[in-house]
């Protein structure tokens, strides 16, 4: 039951449910269109990842390049990868946040969705 005594129009309710669906999949698909970059070691390492996570690229510079200490530079790739998923992450937030408190976010939501 809603307050107030009537009962909600189940057409509208699933208008509303579909709407919001195509809203996600459309910003899903924005995200994995966007590129975020995440750097390491002052920008000696350059990471370039999907706003959905894929890492699409990597950039070393020469001066970060040294034969006698590869942990290093593997270190400055880690971190930038890290730091270009979290761009990633809070882009996400961004876009699909607003989507999700639409839907109900927490658990309390629509019953059968995942939110």
């Amino acid at each position: 039951m809603i307050p107030g005594g009537g009962q909600p129009n189940m057409q509208q309710l699933l208008q509303q449910a579909q709407k919001m669906q195509q809203d996600l999949a459309k910003a899903q698909e924005e995200l994995a269109q966007t590129e975020v970059d995440g750097q390491a070691g002052g920008g000696l390492v350059r990471a370039t990842v999907t706003g959905s996570g894929e890492l699409r690229g990597l950039v070393i510079d020469p001066k970060a390049v040294d034969p006698e200490d590869t942990e290093t530079l593997a270190d400055l790739v880690v971190a930038a990868v890290q730091a270009a998923n979290e761009n990633a992450q809070n882009l996400q937030q961004q876009k699909l946040g607003p989507l999700a408190q639409g839907l109900g976010g927490g658990g309390s939501g629509i019953p059968g969705l995942p939110f």
